[in-house]
């Protein structure tokens, strides 16, 4: 099968869009598909051009690291805000369908897959799918368009500068991101979903050919499984790797190690990566004197070191109703690893952290909760282990090489017209 996948995030650029794709593309040349990709430039997350990887600016085409074919197109550089991101997206998706045209040439692709959190890609996958007359897929990594009615939310440190007028503005062009991201998912031959409680909501708007195929519990080089620490300092290790964004609320984490703190329960935070929260996060630990250690993203091959730091990793996302239907790739890490999970999250990914008695969960953005989870665990060691049930979860339902064969039954029955 001839695959062409339209993205704004792919390697060597880090995170979990990323490292689903690195997967999948490893499994789908193995199994004798040929897979082109069109993505811009590496520049997240800074939004400028990766200076160790200039050989791959746009314009470029290069093989990738598992024999995928990847075509380098144009972006934007951006700030922080949402504003400039999405003018980032846009750009890359004008570009995209331009690069499609080009590609093609080679080899007319069977599908097309075009990947979110890029919105604008759904639309140019669908404009590339219909030039060449071949099927599209648009896969759902997070909950739109249900993210956008927190929109208000994303940026804090710019909204009380915003006129009404300009608010407003907003709210209206929104509103039609959000009409326009619904039209393009009902246009799709099929659409790919990464939580069963999202598909659900999809399919009671109508949408039949939804489908699952969850994010994957990716191997960390080096450390195969977590052996647990003694623990005799009488320090809670707590790690947290990802992006420190808006939607994480690692607000609540430092708050609750203060909480804990305060109760005699001594509490460590290591924050691993970057994001638009950092700033503010870093200022709030200092305020409230919590132990947190700030560390820049690390390649894969060095996560092994946080995860035998930790006693628990923290799966964190604000209380927002659309991220109940989603589930935080590093959840499925985590379980993979044996680590206990700390889950300030409710929804399909509480109920996967209680199911498989991977850990305890606490209510999102409620610090005294979490916080008393932490004291629990820091009392009593023996509730850190989280038995193997998680460990078996993963390899029935995240396991890379059966979401990459349920990928390509998804693909061959859209290619053959069963939808």
């Amino acid at each position: 099968m001839r695959i062409l996948l339209l993205t704004h995030y792919y390697a060597p650029e880090g995170g979990a869009p990323q490292q689903r794709w690195s997967a999948l593309a490893e499994q789908f040349v193995r199994s004798g598909h040929e897979l082109t990709v069109i993505a811009p430039a590496p520049h997240y997350p800074h939004g400028s051009l990766l200076p160790e990887h200039a050989a791959m600016a746009p314009g470029a085409v290069h093989p990738g690291p598992h024999g995928e074919t990847v075509h380098r197109v144009a972006f934007r550089a951006y700030a922080g805000d949402v504003g400039s991101r999405f003018a980032d997206q846009l750009v890359a998706a004008r570009a995209a369908v331009r690069a499609a045209g080009r590609a093609a040439r080679t080899a007319t692709p069977q599908v097309v897959v075009a990947t979110v959190p890029s919105l604008p890609m759904l639309w140019a996958g669908r404009r590339v799918a219909g030039r060449l007359g071949v099927p599209v897929v648009a896969e759902m990594r997070d909950a739109w368009p249900d993210l956008l009615t927190v929109a208000d939310e994303w940026d804090t440190t710019s909204a009380g500068r915003a006129s009404r007028a300009a608010q407003r503005v907003s709210r209206g062009g929104l509103a039609g991101v959000g009409r326009a991201t619904t039209y393009e998912q009902r246009r799709a031959d099929a659409v790919v979903a990464t939580t069963d409680t999202f598909a659900r909501v999809l399919r009671d708007r109508g949408m039949e050919r939804v489908h699952v195929v969850r994010n994957g519990a990716h191997p960390v080089p080096g450390y195969p499984t977590h052996v647990p620490r003694d623990g005799d300092d009488g320090v809670l290790n707590v790690l947290y790797a990802g992006t420190l964004g808006r939607a994480q609320g690692l607000a609540t984490a430092v708050h609750a190690a203060s909480l804990a703190g305060g109760r005699g329960a001594r509490v460590r935070l290591r924050l691993v990566g970057d994001g638009a929260d950092r700033p503010q996060l870093v200022a709030l630990a200092a305020a409230e004197r919590v132990e947190v250690e700030f560390v820049d993203p690390v390649p894969r091959s060095q996560m092994g070191t946080h995860y035998a730091w930790a006693d628990t990793v923290l799966v964190c996302l604000r209380p927002w109703p659309a991220l109940e239907l989603t589930v935080p790739s590093k959840l499925y890490e985590a379980m993979a690893l044996g680590v206990h999970v700390t889950g300030s999250v409710a929804g399909e990914a509480a109920d996967i952290i209680t199911g498989a008695h991977a850990g305890h969960v606490a209510t999102p953005g409620d610090p005294a909760a979490l916080a008393e989870v932490w004291e629990a665990v820091a009392t009593d060691r023996t509730l850190l282990d989280p038995g193997t049930d998680g460990v078996a979860w993963v390899g029935e339902h995240a396991e890379d090489s059966r979401l990459a064969s349920d990928y390509l039954e998804v693909l061959d029955a859209v290619v053959t017209g069963r939808g």
